[in-house]
């Protein structure tokens, strides 16, 4: 972990969530699988921080097969009562099943010739955007843009997937970077081009 750096302010409270700060939130992220699991955790986020999903992110995996589509989408009503006695996870009812219609609507795609990842990034011409806040308070909740995403994600049979949640899940995945100026990881997520919101 870098040490004596400017960070942004959220990650300094626990040090697993600087750590993720440090190594993986903005870091542009192409990988279709690693996108959706993103999206699943994202979504199991709502209401909740995002550290108490990060603490529980391995029993996630375990949980979730890896988080692999495929097994996910195939999920019966047997596998929702095994997860709803899982400690390690959040066990919300309506959480657990969205995470399967997911992994439905997922596959899905990829029976249409469509990746996740490709249909992602085509949103923002397949580079991150790149904001310029010196504040949190600057930052907002959600943009135009994450409502067109949440809308089209729910055509395509998605859920928990708002436009907070896919403004989160963005700033998670690097297609929009919305670290602070004068962060350390800032430059490091706005390689290798820079585009500012909007442009």
């Amino acid at each position: 972990m870098a040490q004596g750096k400017k960070r942004c302010p959220w990650c300094l409270s626990d040090t697993e969530y600087t750590r993720y700060h440090d190594k993986e939130w903005g870091v542009p992220l192409k990988n279709s699988r690693k996108l959706f699991e993103f999206l699943v955790l994202d979504g199991a986020q709502a209401g909740l921080s995002w550290l108490t999903i990060l603490k529980r992110r391995e029993a996630y995996r375990q949980a979730f097969d890896g988080f692999d589509p495929g097994k996910m989408a195939r999920y019966t009503e047997k596998d929702i009562e095994r997860l709803l006695k899982d400690s390690g996870i959040i066990r919300n009812k309506l959480k657990i099943r969205s995470a399967i219609e997911n992994a439905k609507a997922y596959c899905k795609m990829e029976e249409e010739g469509e990746s996740l990842g490709k249909w992602l990034w085509n949103w923002v011409d397949g580079k991150p955007i790149v904001n310029h806040w010196k504040t949190l308070a600057e930052i907002p909740a959600s943009t135009e843009l994450s409502e067109k995403i949440s809308r089209e994600l729910k055509k395509k049979g998605f859920t928990f997937v708002g436009p907070t949640i896919i403004y989160a899940f963005m700033q998670a995945s690097g297609l929009v970077n919305d670290h602070l100026v004068d962060c350390y990881r800032w430059s490091a997520c706005s390689e290798p081009k820079r585009r500012r919101a909007g442009s």
